[in-house]
């Protein structure tokens, strides 16, 4: 499990298809001095495992290799990125660690495109495609994990939805190099998928009644 705040992003050093998939190797820009085999790192929102690493001297110039299966590349946009692109990084929550964004599963909902950049003040305002699939989850004021982002839904339209990005935010994390046209992970609150399935089962006993 993971909570949407970034420790850092992380550079692409390598990306070949595989068998089945494709295979990215990662340098942490900061230093992840306890990797291991079989972590789970949530890279730009989707969880993936750590199948070989390199801490290197003083925890820096590190490495850690993931695996896209089929299912990844397929659903998500890690199949397109290459050597030199950016991505963002957060190890998975510690059991007395502090859940300061949302719980986040890694669990990749969707794709979505920003529609729209504006600063505003100190502050960026960005836009995105609001997909029919997951317009029932995204809500005015609710969580919302964009990239591996937690983030509050700041308005919410009937095609489309806003977050408002405060600096440290847009500095630490990719959204930086985001442009118009660019695509996002989406991941909706799991909190609400739960909400609606239980809800859902009292609608359909009423609607037989």
């Amino acid at each position: 499990m993971f909570t949407g705040i970034v420790e850092c992003t992380g550079v692409v050093v390598a990306a070949t298809d595989d068998e089945g998939g494709r295979r990215l190797r990662i340098a942490p820009e900061a230093a992840f001095e306890d990797l291991r085999h079989g972590q789970s790192i949530a890279v730009g929102g989707v969880c993936l495992t750590v199948e070989e690493f390199s801490v290197g001297a003083d925890g820096e110039g590190g490495w850690f290799e993931v695996f896209l299966a089929s299912e990844t590349v397929e659903k998500t946009y890690l199949g397109d990125v290459g050597e030199g692109d950016r991505v963002n990084l957060e190890r998975a929550l510690r059991a007395d660690g502090r859940l300061d964004g949302h719980i986040v599963q890694g669990h990749v909902d969707t794709t979505t495109t920003v529609t729209g950049i504006e600063r505003v003040g100190d502050d960026w305002y960005f836009e995105f495609d609001l997909p029919e699939s997951i317009a029932n989850y995204v809500v005015g004021k609710g969580s919302v994990c964009l990239d591996g982002i937690s983030l509050t839904v700041a308005d919410r339209h009937e095609g489309d939805f806003a977050v408002a990005v405060i600096p440290t935010t847009y500095e630490v994390t990719t959204l930086s190099e985001k442009s118009v046209g660019d695509p996002v992970h989406v991941e909706v609150d799991v909190v609400a998928k739960y909400v609606e399935n239980m809800v859902s089962g009292y609608a359909d006993a009423l609607r037989s009644d």
